[in-house]
């Protein structure tokens, strides 16, 4: 077998595993995944930032895995709060939406921690002395804002954030 062949082969295979996949767990579980590999990412990327500056600590690496943990804590919160939802409107009489509901708050919540990972994965990257377009920041910084503006909206209706951001 020649080298396009063996390419073309390996094209199709991979074409085939992302189709299985897709065909598993769908659009929602490849969000899950780039959730995943970014806290990966970042955890393993500001480990060695800190080491590169002279200032990784073992106390430090645990409070990054306790911070990923809580990520992880929240995400399950908000895919249980779709599933909870979607059980209501599923099973009692009288509780309609003008729309199929599937899931709604995990993806925000998820979308919105891609969006943190990207910018921490850009700020470890002008520590280790890479510049960074100022636009690419303001692109993520919008891009949480808009999301964050989609969940208040969806929970205050006016667009009014009712609850404290740090």
């Amino acid at each position: 077998m020649d080298a396009e062949n063996k390419i073309l082969h390996l094209k199709a295979a991979a074409a085939g595993v992302i189709a299985i996949f897709t065909a598993l767990w769908g659009w929602f579980g490849w969000v899950v995944l780039v959730w995943v590999a970014l806290m990966l990412a970042d955890w393993l990327v500001g480990s060695a930032v800190a080491a590169k500056e002279g200032c990784w600590s073992s106390a430090k690496m645990r409070e990054g895995a306790w911070h990923k943990g809580g990520m992880l804590l929240v995400v399950c919160v908000a895919l249980t709060a779709d599933w909870l939802v979607g059980s209501i409107l599923g099973n009692l009489p009288g509780i309609t939406l003008p729309f199929t509901y599937s899931v709604l708050i995990g993806p925000l919540v998820i979308v919105w921690y891609i969006i943190g990972e990207l910018g921490s994965l850009a700020e470890h990257a002008v520590a280790m002395g890479a510049n960074v377009p100022s636009w690419l920041m303001e692109m993520l910084e919008a891009g949480k804002n808009a999301v964050d503006a989609a969940g208040d909206q969806i929970t205050a209706g006016d667009g009014a954030n009712t609850t404290p951001r740090a």
